[in-house]
């Protein structure tokens, strides 16, 4: 060191020698300006896509409870979150999303079925997804691409796919609970065709066909004709033995009318008892009906389990690179390394002056 220069990591002293060997630097960080900047510029356009929607409970907007009056509640807990976050990350997911928009051509990785191949898809479309829950307890879900309209399409898709797969988690179920109002449905029909046979016999057998109305006019009949008996058999007009003969065929089922007393009087409690038990079936069998087509109905209803807010929509500006951004990292990087090789260098040079001294 000469004795009047300056100490070599003063200010003063790394003045010159940053001076020294400021062509060099000068040099360096234009040519990191210069190649940075071709690699910012070369880079491909990304543009991301967002879909923001609400998380409904599968109960709430399951369409059986809809169908019965139920309002659809759009207040998902954070299980309904988390569930929604768990089915669109899923493996199933993303395969349906590759195969759908043909994203082995798209992403270049060659023929899908080996490894590599569905290695790369796969961790090209995760790293181009986010699905994230916001401040405001929404889903947000971002598809990023180079191709704008791709990336809208493959967020909705999704979407659709995350409401799709929610509202599975309750069709099983629903085809049971449709299968157990069919079959309810099927045994009552059978019970009301039998019962309606029943008593369709029991009429025919008893000669009974209208309770009250019959009865009336049963005992009307029979008074009347022993009133007529009896005047005949006491010399008033008449005849006497076609008078007991239509009052045998009133009163006995043997050889006697069709609507008789002993007739009616037999079969009076089991006709009522059938019209009663036909009655309760028939209003049964009909709920049931009723319940079972609208069950149905219900399983095929598409009733969405997702509220959307904003449907994804094809980006009218990038949302990365950040050009600038690369360039002045790249040149201050540049800069930071090159110090320290300069100083790594001059330590280097004072240590064989040292030696040499």
């Amino acid at each position: 060191m000469l004795p009047h220069s300056p100490p070599p990591f003063s200010s003063a002293g790394l003045r010159v020698i940053f001076w020294r060997w400021k062509y060099q630097l000068a040099l360096a960080l234009a040519l990191t300006a210069v190649v940075s900047a071709g690699i910012a510029w070369a880079l491909p356009n990304i543009y991301s896509s967002t879909a923001i929607f609400l998380p409904a409970s599968p109960q709430s907007s399951d369409p059986d409870r809809l169908a019965s009056g139920l309002r659809l509640d759009v207040d998902g807990t954070s299980v309904d979150l988390d569930r929604v976050l768990t089915i669109g990350q899923s493996l199933p997911l993303a395969e349906l999303m590759i195969r759908r928009f043909h994203l082995y051509d798209h992403y270049g990785a060659g023929q899908p079925g080996t490894d590599a191949a569905d290695n790369y898809v796969l961790g090209e479309f995760a790293s181009n997804l986010s699905i994230v829950h916001n401040e405001r307890d929404a889903i947000e879900l971002t598809f990023q691409d180079h191709d704008k309209k791709l990336a809208a399409d493959v967020a909705n898709a999704l979407m659709a796919a995350i409401d799709s797969a929610t509202q599975q988690l309750t069709l099983e179920n629903r085809r049971n609970v449709l299968e157990i109002y069919r079959q309810r449905s099927a045994r009552l029909g059978t019970s009301y065709e039998l019962t309606r046979q029943l008593l369709l016999t029991a009429r025919r057998r008893y000669g009974v066909f209208g309770l009250e109305e019959q009865s009336r006019y049963l005992a009307k009949a029979i008074i009347d004709t022993e009133k007529e008996l009896h005047l005949a058999e006491a010399g008033g007009p008449g005849n006497v033995a076609g008078l007991r003969r239509a009052l045998r065929g009133l009163t006995q089922a043997k050889g006697g009318n069709i609507i008789n007393l002993e007739g009616w009087t037999q079969g009076a409690d089991s006709v009522a008892f059938l019209v009663a038990r036909l009655t309760d079936l028939r209003t049964r069998y009909a709920v049931s009906q009723a319940a079972f087509e609208q069950a149905e109905t219900a399983l095929r209803g598409r009733v969405s389990s997702l509220y959307l807010i904003q449907k994804a929509y094809p980006a009218t500006h990038k949302s990365k690179p950040f050009r600038l951004v690369i360039v002045v990292g790249a040149v201050l990087a540049m800069l930071a390394v090159s110090v320290f090789l300069i100083v790594l260098l001059e330590l280097y040079r004072q240590a064989q002056g040292q030696r040499r001294a």
